[in-house]
């Protein structure tokens, strides 16, 4: 297939990029390579997939040197223009859409970084679809929409209509342009929420990244919450399987589907949400007791209130994913862990 990877120099486009290319699929990536955390690190994983840093042009595709089905083009979801002659020229089969402003916490600073990229880019994203023949639109959604719900676990059945932060916001925003489009213009579409997502290649702004590199240093670590959190982690390569999956799984109807009695994970048209989580929530500190014995180096912990915009815990309900594509993510924290600490270390002794 010829499939177009927005987001594609970002930690889960890049992985993504690498594991269709090697089943043999024609991917194209978009980025905008911004500075929400050090560009270098983009321009590292697109090195790694061929794509030189002084070959990129803005707004000019450029053929990768390692991998001949790959190409890389240079550009924000927000460019109008170049969006609709990108679609036009290139007739994609499939269309995963990662580009996103990242991030809870620099919602509440930025806002309008998410309008622009999280809503408006996503409506071209939306647009391009509709008008060229794209037969299946994947995106990224997140587990911050589940906001306020403190039912456990999160199910795709359960209302969202309490987000805690603008980023959430606009993810649940998506999904509800998603479901217009499959419901107007009979478009395929499948929103995947995940789930603390980690791994080798990861962003910096993240906690692994962070607790790493400070402990390396000698520096404290902010531990928020003072520690009473649970995530769901969930391996990069396991996210990575759950997309390739779903990627060829197209949204049907659901005929079962009632009106009176809405299922919000479903609809009459083809149109699905499902949430791509490890489903074994992890005590934040048992994580840091994790990375401190791979390390060998116990955390200073700096303990700190709860930060706005986020939530004590997470955890994926995924029977929707081992129903309908016979998938479960099954990396254990220790296992990831490791791979991530592998990968660090090597990343910086180069």
């Amino acid at each position: 297939m010829k499939i177009l990877i927005t987001g594609g120099a970002g930690f889960i486009g890049y992985h993504l990029a690498k594991a269709l290319i090697k089943q043999g699929d024609e991917v194209l990536a978009l980025d905008c390579i911004n500075d929400y955390y050090d560009p270098q690190l983009k321009y590292d994983r697109l090195a790694d997939l061929g794509i030189e840093r002084e070959a990129i042009v803005e707004g000019g595709c450029v053929q990768g040197n390692k991998y001949p089905n790959f190409r890389f083009v240079y550009m924000a979801l927000e460019d109008e223009g170049g969006m609709q002659k990108l679609f036009a020229d290139e007739g994609f089969d499939v269309v995963v859409n990662l580009a996103a402003q990242a991030g809870v916490r620099y919602s509440l600073t930025n806002p309008m970084a998410y309008v622009k990229s999280n809503m408006l880019g996503f409506a071209h994203v939306l647009e391009g679809c509709r008008h060229n023949g794209v037969r299946h639109l994947v995106y990224a959604s997140s587990s911050s929409v589940y906001g306020l719900n403190e039912q456990m676990p999160f199910s795709t059945s359960d209302n969202v209509d309490h987000p805690i932060s603008l980023y959430a916001a606009s993810k649940k925003a998506n999904e509800l342009m998603a479901h217009t489009y499959s419901h107007l213009y009979g478009l395929p579409t499948t929103g995947l929420r995940f789930f603390t997502v980690y791994g080798p290649w990861g962003r910096p702004d993240m906690a692994l990244f962070l607790f790493t590199e400070a402990m390396l240093k000698g520096e404290a670590i902010q531990v928020f919450n003072r520690g009473e959190m649970m995530r769901d982690f969930t391996y990069i390569d396991d996210i990575v399987e759950g997309v390739r999956r779903v990627i060829g799984h197209l949204p049907k109807g659901n005929p079962n589907w009632n009106g009176k009695k809405p299922d919000p994970a479903s609809s009459r048209a083809p149109y699905k949400i499902y949430n791509i989580g490890n489903s074994a929530p992890v005590k934040l500190m048992d994580f840091i007791r994790a990375i401190e014995e791979e390390l060998g180096i116990e955390a200073q912990k700096n303990l700190l209130p709860m930060q706005p915009g986020d939530v004590a815990a997470t955890w994926a309900d995924v029977d929707d994913l081992v129903e309908d594509l016979d998938y479960k993510p099954q990396t254990s924290v220790r296992e990831g862990i490791k791979a991530f600490l592998d990968w660090y270390r090597w990343y910086f002794d180069k």
